[in-house]
């Protein structure tokens, strides 16, 4: 009975230690699995606080970040010949792609906010390119741009070896989502994120004429449109709204107030003459009733190219994973057309939705948010980044 009492409590003894290492192995395990969420918010706050121009704590930027470097390249395609950049982390020449379009801006792949932002991506761990969309640039929204975005999806897959994300940025978001629903480049796509994108651009339009826009419940999205939705719709289609006479004149004073060059804009104010002058003052003010009225029968006009730029009717039997961001208080793009993209999306395509009270249209401008606000935005990223290296 002594042997088996001593035997037993040896055998109990090694059950204990089996079990706390199975319990040790099962912890590590779960850990090892939660890490690429825990590491995917990390680079979130990493990115958002780089971004924001705030400083990054060191533990957490030694955990999560990386040298990179950068190379500029013109790429031929089919679309022809691209200028592009990309953003290299140093101690990852494999990582997944992330091609991320620019927004209507004259710097194109040079702005800022744009070189900022690729430049966070890739130091988290993702080889960026940043193609230039010459008519995006040139603040014209068009199918051109959606060849270059296709054509660029293409050609950053064969060089990564795998299809890859494409993160666009205001109505190059919207772009995306059309490139993505072409079924030629479909297998190109890892996944859209769309920030504060169009839906349909006749809802943009006709938003920048009353103000307001109906949402997928059936509430009323009310803000004052900011002047620079209806000056890209004027300046893109000059010849509804000017005698021919007059288009090479007032244009590049209007182009210059778009590039907020305020010497540049002067300068060729000064060559206008007195009929001119008025005319540039009527395409200033999108509120008077005539210059209205001009954009009500400009929209009309081409109501089947905006159709053409408007992803919504490739979203019902979209494929790609969509993630959609928008800010709330968006008066360039209502944050009313995300809500109709998901909608719209399949339950299975759309990944995640998010409209955010600390942006604004593309920028982060809520200068204290709410934690809970700020926690949202950080898992959305982090959702973004974990799809990006997910093989």
């Amino acid at each position: 009975m002594m042997g088996w009492a001593v035997s037993s409590a040896r055998g109990a003894g090694l059950r204990k230690k089996r079990f706390a290492a199975l319990v040790f192995a099962s912890m590590l395990a779960a850990g090892a699995m939660a890490w690429p969420f825990t590491r995917a918010h990390l680079q979130s706050v990493v990115i958002l606080r780089l971004v924001s121009g705030q400083k990054v704590p060191s533990s957490i930027s030694r955990l999560v970040t990386e040298p990179i470097q950068t190379e500029d390249l013109d790429f031929a395609t089919d679309a022809g010949t691209v200028r592009g950049r990309l953003y290299l982390p140093q101690r990852h020449p494999n990582a997944p792609g992330l091609v991320v379009l620019h927004g209507v801006h004259h710097l194109g792949i040079d702005e800022p906010r744009l070189v900022g932002f690729a430049r966070a991506m890739a130091s988290c761990g993702l080889r960026v390119l940043t193609p230039e969309l010459p008519g995006i640039k040139d603040y014209h929204v068009d199918l051109g741009s959606v060849q270059v975005i296709e054509e660029s999806a293409r050609w950053f897959a064969k060089r990564t070896g795998a299809p890859v994300g494409v993160l666009g940025l205001s109505f190059s978001g919207g772009l995306a989502l059309v490139a993505a629903g072409n079924p030629a480049y479909r297998r190109d796509f890892k996944f859209v994120v769309a920030v504060g994108s169009q839906d349909e651009m006749m809802h943009v339009a006709n938003f920048y004429l009353t103000g307001q826009e109906r949402r997928p419940d059936g509430t009323t999205e009310r803000l004052a449109p900011h002047e620079y939705g209806p000056l890209v719709l004027e300046y893109e289609h000059l010849e509804d709204f000017l005698p021919a006479e007059d288009e090479a004149a007032i244009r590049p004073v209007l182009r210059d107030h778009l590039y907020e060059d305020d010497s540049g804009e002067k300068l060729a104010e000064a060559k206008l003459n007195a009929r001119q002058e008025a005319e540039a003052a009527a395409l200033m003010d999108s509120s008077a009733p005539a210059t209205k009225a001009k954009l009500a029968a400009s929209d009309v006009k081409h109501a089947g190219e905006m159709e053409e730029l408007s992803p919504h009717e490739f979203l019902r039997t979209m494929t790609t994973p969509v993630y959609l961001l928008h800010g709330q208080a968006d008066n360039i793009i209502p944050a009313a057309e995300t809500l109709w993209i998901a909608k719209e999306l399949p339950r299975a395509t759309l990944q995640e939705v998010l409209v955010s009270p600390v942006l604004s249209h593309v920028n982060l401008d809520e200068a204290k948010p709410r934690a809970e606000d700020q926690w949202r935005l950080v898992h959305f990223f982090a959702l973004v980044m974990h799809a990006a290296e997910k093989r």
